[in-house]
């Protein structure tokens, strides 16, 4: 089983999605940022450096929204997404994916999400409605 941790990153009731840049086998998907797992990695760190490395931001780790399971080509894999909020920067595209946009809860079904991310969709939208919750000291340095 790979681990994947990716963030629903939420700004003013609206969340962050990213589309899959050729040559990728999933290109022109969309999908919430993120990657795997490193051994020894906790999930709020692994998102924090993800989202570094992905969208050039710092981010705090929230809470966790759900997790999906799917089959990537070597394994399966389990997704564990969580809301997020910017600390500083402002995401950019970098060499995994070629766009991105903030979407609103109404707005979710107008990309072509990958199925994975598609099947966490009603708790984002539901994440998009509630407050985000007061973060710990161990969230904020993605220590979860």
């Amino acid at each position: 089983m790979i681990e994947v941790v990716a963030a629903a990153l939420i700004r003013d009731a609206r969340v962050l999605a990213a589309r899959r840049a050729p040559p990728h086998r999933l290109a022109g998907g969309w999908e919430f940022p993120g990657g795997k797992v490193e051994p020894g990695e906790s999930d709020g760190a692994a998102l924090v450096r993800e989202c570094r490395e992905e969208l050039d931001v710092t981010v705090e780790v929230d809470r966790r929204l759900g997790t999906a399971r799917g089959d990537a080509t070597v394994a399966p894999i389990r997704l564990s997404l969580y809301a997020a909020r910017l600390v500083t920067g402002e995401p950019r595209p970098h060499e995994d994916h070629d766009a991105l946009r903030w979407l609103t809860a109404a707005e979710l079904a107008s990309v072509e999400w990958l199925p994975i991310d598609r099947s966490l969709l009603p708790l984002v939208a539901a994440a998009l409605r509630v407050p985000p919750s007061p973060l710990p000291d161990a969230n904020r340095a993605g220590r979860l």
